[in-house]
């Protein structure tokens, strides 16, 4: 199904995450190794308040994170967000269509890149870059090697370590290219069998709160059954950590000198909070927003008194960091 065939548009007044929003527009990007990444893009129809990129996080897709970009397109922001390559309707690297494959995380980052400067080229500033878990990840590794400048950056739940949080990354590292080796890189991590998403099962407990928005994810896999992925693959456990050693280098932060905000969840069982709090600790420009057992990995899709915290947390700072321009 392409997404043309989707849901048709909303009333902005009832729009509940389940339909493209009338104005929003979904089309294809093209790396520049002629790969094609899906795009969405929610243009305000005068002038905007500011330009929005919104990074996902592994095995995501923009569908999931529509009520919170039309939080931010009413606030008057030109909102776009991306599919990673290899992910949702972007395609696909590994040997089947569940397994989320890597070899390395450098192509994303050419990705994000270059995206980055033909999407600001295009619509008027101040830009701003959010990025969750993987996505936040990659942003900030984006940044720590001076490939793109936001006026500000926004990291939620940011991929900077894995759980177990007390295993370091040194030793986590050499560990998954053992089992990578053993097992083969393209192998799944773990079993995995797309069906229907109780409201009792563990991954619910790992990601959100809010009943809603975990069945909003089940109801987008039944209208586009393409969107599904599963379980990353040995070789992308060994490329995530290769990564976050990449950033854990004495400098690499250092150098990242425009306001970053971080939010992250001492509850969260899927990225380590440890490793936010340090990335907090060596970060120049930074401002640290941190929950408890009331929000779990999906900050942006948590209970509504998490979103609220969250999001006026967010503009809040954008507001003193990436103003309206005169």
């Amino acid at each position: 199904m392409s997404p043309a065939d989707g849901p048709g548009p909303a009333d902005p007044a009832e729009y509940d995450g389940r339909s493209i929003p009338a104005h929003a527009r979904e089309e294809t990007w093209r790396a520049r190794d002629g790969h094609a990444i899906r795009r969405i893009d929610w243009p305000q129809s005068g002038p905007a308040r500011g330009a929005l990129l919104f990074a996902p996080g592994r095995a995501d897709f923009y569908e999931k994170h529509l009520p919170v970009l039309h939080g931010w397109h009413a606030a008057g922001w030109h909102v776009t967000s991306i599919d990673w390559r290899g992910q949702a309707l972007s395609g696909r690297l590994g040997a089947d269509a569940t397994t989320g494959h890597a070899d390395d995380f450098a192509p994303w980052i050419a990705d994000f890149e270059a995206f980055w400067n033909d999407w600001r080229a295009s619509v008027p500033g101040p830009h701003v870059a959010v990025g969750h878990s993987m996505g936040g990840h990659l942003v900030l590794r984006a940044l720590a090697e001076q490939r793109v400048r936001p006026q500000a950056a926004v990291l939620v739940a940011p991929m900077l370590g894995l759980n177990p949080g007390w295993a370091p990354s040194a030793l986590l590292h050499p560990l998954g290219r053992v089992i990578a080796g053993m097992r083969g890189t393209r192998t799944p991590a773990w079993k995995w069998q797309r069906g229907p998403l109780p409201l009792s099962n563990m991954r619910m407990q790992i990601l959100t709160h809010d009943e809603v928005r975990f069945q909003d994810e089940d109801w987008w896999y039944e209208q586009r059954p393409e969107l599904p992925l599963g379980p990353p693959s040995w070789g992308w456990i060994v490329a995530a950590l290769a990564s976050i050693r990449s950033l854990e280098k004495a400098g690499q932060l250092e150098r990242v000198d425009l306001p970053v905000l971080l939010l992250g969840s001492t509850a969260d069982r899927l990225v380590s909070w440890r490793a936010i709090r340090r990335a907090a600790a060596r970060l120049p420009r930074v401002e640290l927003v941190t929950f408890g057992e009331e929000a779990r990995h999906e900050i942006l899709r948590e209970s509504l008194p998490v979103r609220v915290r969250a999001l006026n947390a967010i503009a809040e700072f954008l507001d003193r960091t990436a103003p309206v321009q005169p």
